[in-house]
């Protein structure tokens, strides 16, 4: 199908790249070091906690001697590790973004992850020069219940809202591009499962695969 948009915005967790696993292996790994038992509710506790609040969470939980910062560091090079080494795209999403590029359409990203785990693996899936830019969360007040990131990477790319596509896999991210004015296309993850009817009601558009889009 034509895609006509001068400008598209991708999430890459959950959305480009098939990443969601990499939290859960650092847990289970952190954890069998240590001899500590691996159970669904400690993923569940720390889901929606930040780092530092997660690292102090275990320690408690645990009795764990190490500092909150050893823990993070712990956790950050595995992370990294897988990222740089393993994590793949969805299926058909180069495809995809070179077809955009072919036709001359503008492709940013807009990620809550760190820059140094997501540029190695877009440079070892040798995507990122596709990116007129990568905007994260950092770079604006709030996280994606707010539609700043979305805003912030269309205006890099000197194209309205209104005349961008934003791609995510996630409630929030929905809502909250729609709000701005964004057409939103929501791919399918695992992860977002429970929230699947509601983002397919508010989605414009909502794929199984970016082979639909080809």
């Amino acid at each position: 199908m034509p895609f006509d948009f001068p400008g598209c915005i991708f999430d890459l967790d959950g959305t480009l790249l098939d990443s969601l696993w990499v939290w859960d292996e650092v847990d289970t790994v952190f954890l069998t070091r240590r001899g500590l038992p691996v159970t669904p509710d400690y993923g569940q506790a720390i889901a929606h906690l930040g780092f530092a609040d997660a690292a102090r969470y275990t320690i408690g939980r645990f009795g764990l001697s190490e500092t909150p910062e050893q823990l993070m560091d712990e956790w950050y090079s595995l992370a990294r590790a897988a990222y740089r080494d393993r994590v793949p795209l969805k299926p058909h999403a180069e495809e995809f973004l070179r077809k955009l590029c072919a036709q001359g359409v503008h492709i940013s990203a807009a990620t809550s992850s760190e820059p140094d785990l997501i540029l190695p693996c877009l440079e070892r899936l040798e995507i990122r020069a596709l990116f007129e830019n990568i905007t994260t969360i950092h770079e604006v007040s709030g996280d994606k219940s707010s539609p700043d990131i979305y805003l912030l990477a269309a205006a890099r790319m000197g194209v309205a809202p209104s005349r961008c596509a934003v791609f995510e896999d996630i409630l929030r991210g929905v809502q909250s591009a729609k709000s701005a004015g964004f057409y939103t296309v929501a791919v399918q993850e695992a992860a977002s499962a429970l929230d699947q009817d509601a983002i397919r009601q508010t989605a414009d558009r909502y794929i199984l695969s970016f082979s639909e889009l080809l």
